[in-house]
């Protein structure tokens, strides 16, 4: 029994070898094989017309940064007037001004007229800011952004309007009248009619219409009168020097005086 025994031990243990051995080189042929599947899946992708139109794509990329950097490297003054202008032209897009800047710079010109008087204010920048407020409660006033600059125009009626002159599209203004119902023009973050208008915004121009013409025409001093203005502005600073002949004059005028008082009183 232990003969037998001893013999079919020895032979599942050669079985299990066996087939350990024989499982070995399944599991390589597997991998090998994944990976060959692998490489021909991407081989196949990379061959592919997606795949060589993107190789070819990436090539032009990397042909022309290399043309610039070498182009910028041979001349390099070239290369920085294509930078100023570039960098210029992003500057005014990030700063282009929009509707709603518009509104706060027109509420903020109202404000500081608001603060003075009629008799002061300037009837050009007043009647500016007058006519856009006036358009606005209308809402008439129309916003159009082009990258780089922006528009301020009027239009005839409201959106919410429902007169068939407004919806009809056939009667609506062509853009080629567009130029003659600008307003403003807002460019590198100014709105530049209205600063232009709100420009001494505190001097009436009609209080100096009656003048007489000499004075009317004003003209900055020349440099011998400012020098003449400072000299005498500093001599007024100076104290009062009274002089010999003055006081003589004074103390006469002093004694008069006492002895005028003193016949008054004798006479009472």
């Amino acid at each position: 029994m232990s003969i037998t025994t001893c013999r079919s031990a020895r032979v599942l243990r050669r079985s299990d070898a066996d087939m350990a051995a024989s499982s070995l080189p399944r599991r390589f042929c597997s991998a090998a094989a994944a990976a060959r599947s692998k490489d021909t899946r991407w081989e196949r992708l990379k061959n592919s017309r997606v795949g060589t139109w993107c190789r070819s794509l990436l090539g032009d990329y990397k042909e022309a940064c290399r043309e610039v950097f070498v182009g910028a490297r041979d001349r390099p003054v070239k290369a920085s007037v294509y930078v100023a202008l570039v960098g210029g032209m992003y500057a005014c897009y990030r700063t282009n001004p929009d509707d709603t800047s518009f509104q706060t710079d027109l509420l903020e010109t109202s404000n500081k007229l608001a603060l003075l008087s009629p008799w002061i204010r300037s009837g050009t920048s007043d009647g500016h800011v007058q006519n856009l407020v006036k358009l606005r409660d209308q809402g008439r006033l129309r916003h159009l952004s082009l990258g780089l600059a922006s528009l301020t125009y009027v239009v005839d009626f409201d959106n919410e309007c429902s007169l068939y002159e407004a919806q009809c599209p056939a009667l609506s203004v062509p853009w080629a009248e567009l130029p003659k119902r600008v307003l403003d023009v807002g460019f590198a973050g100014r709105w530049w009619v209205l600063d232009r208008k709100m420009k001494d915004y505190d001097i009436n121009e009609d209080e100096f219409t009656r003048l007489p013409s000499a004075l009317a025409a004003t003209a900055p001093p020349s440099a011998r009168e400012t020098e003449r203005n400072e000299r005498l502005h500093k001599e007024s600073w100076k104290p009062v020097v009274v002089e010999e002949e003055t006081a003589v004059a004074m103390d006469g005028v002093r004694k008069e005086g006492e002895i005028t008082a003193e016949g008054k009183m004798r006479n009472t």
